[in-house]
């Protein structure tokens, strides 16, 4: 009970010097628009990417449902998080490219790399994706021996 307390106290010291940080480095007028700002990331995961995630789940899990989708569908998931993780990390980058006041903090063409990344992303899913499409089925194999073995058709019976 005392560690539990001492991590406590630690992790409330913590946020409070972070709090008082945060506090001495932005001006008034930024400390009102932080709220706001927070609010609005807030309202888009809330309005956006949680039901566009759900969505696009929803409807890799219904197509996985198919004859041997189950196969192929780790692949889809797969490719289809890397591409919004990299989205989601490239969207500032994306937004500021060329604004503020010094130009040259981000000087390369991140919508251009941006897109080629997310090109070898797709290329690498569909390659994994036709690769697990076009292996046999583990059960099919597994089955066919069994009825093999049962028939009396191995081991010399």
């Amino acid at each position: 009970m005392k560690t539990r307390g001492a991590i406590a106290a630690f992790g409330i010291g913590f946020g409070l010097w972070g709090l008082w940080l945060l506090l001495q480095a932005l001006e008034p007028p930024q400390l009102i628009r932080l709220p706001i700002w927070l609010g609005g990331a807030v309202l888009a995961d809330d309005f956006f990417l949680v039901p566009t995630t759900v969505t696009i789940g929803w409807l890799v899990t219904r197509w996985s449902i198919g004859p041997d989708n189950h196969r192929t569908v780790s692949a889809v998931r797969t490719t289809l998080l890397y591409v919004g993780i990299t989205t989601l990390i490239a969207i500032p980058l994306l937004l500021r490219q060329g604004k503020g006041a010094n130009p040259t903090i981000l000087p390369r063409n991140y919508l251009r790399d941006w897109l080629l990344l997310e090109a070898t992303i797709i290329v690498v899913g569909l390659l994994v994706f036709a690769l697990q499409r076009s292996r046999p089925s583990f059960n099919k194999l597994r089955t066919f021996n069994r009825s093999r073995a049962s028939s009396g058709d191995i081991g010399g019976r």
